[in-house]
């Protein structure tokens, strides 16, 4: 019929063969339905290989289904892991880190106070801090953070040619400028030299702060922050390289103040989308979270 319908009517055909013209339409989207189903396919594959590496890899299929559901495109999340997969896109998987600071000395050392429980029930009440070695070509370059568990945003950090207490002095510093110098918060640490120097623990006293440390070789007992770290080198820097130590900074920066302090607000978003609604206590203290800083 399709060869003949420039010289014929569609009616006309169909009184002919005896045919429904709706039957004949239902027959044509069959016939059609391989290509635009193709066509489909290919136009999700465009949409979530451009999001996924829009994130330079980092994400999973639960993160692309959220960054583009911002954009207001929306696929679910069963729908993003097939194309993923079908794409061969697989989010960066993580290398091996080792420890970094030396906790061979003859200083004091705190009580573990923790104990490691790493729920607080309001902001300001246990903070973690911890260091970490990041590789460029012009060597080593330090990153010290310190996160509040409460929101587990990173609320101080700075980084250094060298591992020294005045490293961890200015994360401290940072977190305390940007709290307002709260006082009688828990502060976390593993018993590097850096958390046990005499400068350290003088700001801690100076600022009315409580100091916690690990067991010694015991990375279980900062677990929060060793998660960061492992995030952090994951999504951010394992697979990169970085010529100058600007350039690892940038990346740093992007990654702490672009990306992981703002995923709360994603986490929200799931909440109000996913989750049940009716768990008002939890989406409290979830919206309670986003407010801070």
């Amino acid at each position: 019929m399709l060869k003949y319908k420039n010289e014929f009517s569609i009616a006309a055909m169909c009184r002919v063969l005896v045919v429904s013209r709706s039957g004949f339409y239902d027959w044509l989207v069959k016939q059609d339905k391989p290509r635009l189903l193709k066509h489909r396919q290919q136009q999700i594959d465009a949409h979530i290989a451009h999001a996924f590496n829009a994130d330079k890899g980092r994400s999973g299929a639960i993160r692309v289904m959220l960054a583009l559901d911002k954009k207001g495109i929306h696929y679910n999340r069963k729908t993003v892991a097939l194309s993923l997969q079908r794409q061969g896109l697989r989010a960066k998987a993580a290398g091996k880190f080792k420890a970094t600071t030396q906790s061979k000395h003859n200083l004091p050392v705190a009580d573990n106070l923790l104990k490691q429980d790493f729920t607080a029930s309001q902001p300001n009440q246990k903070w973690a801090g911890d260091i970490t070695y990041l590789w460029t070509n012009e060597g080593w370059y330090y990153l010290a953070v310190v996160i509040d568990l409460y929101s587990r945003k990173v609320i101080g950090w700075a980084m250094s040619e060298r591992m020294t207490a005045r490293l961890v002095c200015d994360a401290l510093t940072m977190a305390l400028f940007r709290r307002k110098h709260p006082k009688g918060v828990i502060v976390h640490t593993d018993r590097g030299s850096q958390y046990c120097s005499h400068d350290y623990q003088t700001l801690l006293r100076d600022h009315g702060l409580i100091c916690s440390m690990s067991a010694k070789g015991c990375c279980y007992d900062n677990a929060c922050s060793e998660s960061f770290f492992h995030s952090l080198k994951v999504e951010a820097i394992h697979g990169e390289r970085f010529e100058t130590r600007v350039q690892m900074r940038d990346s740093v920066f992007e990654y702490i103040e672009v990306n992981y302090n703002r995923q709360l607000y994603t986490i929200i978003w799931i909440a109000k989308a996913h989750m049940n609604l009716n768990n008002k206590k939890w989406l409290n203290r979830v919206s309670n979270i986003a407010v801070l800083d």
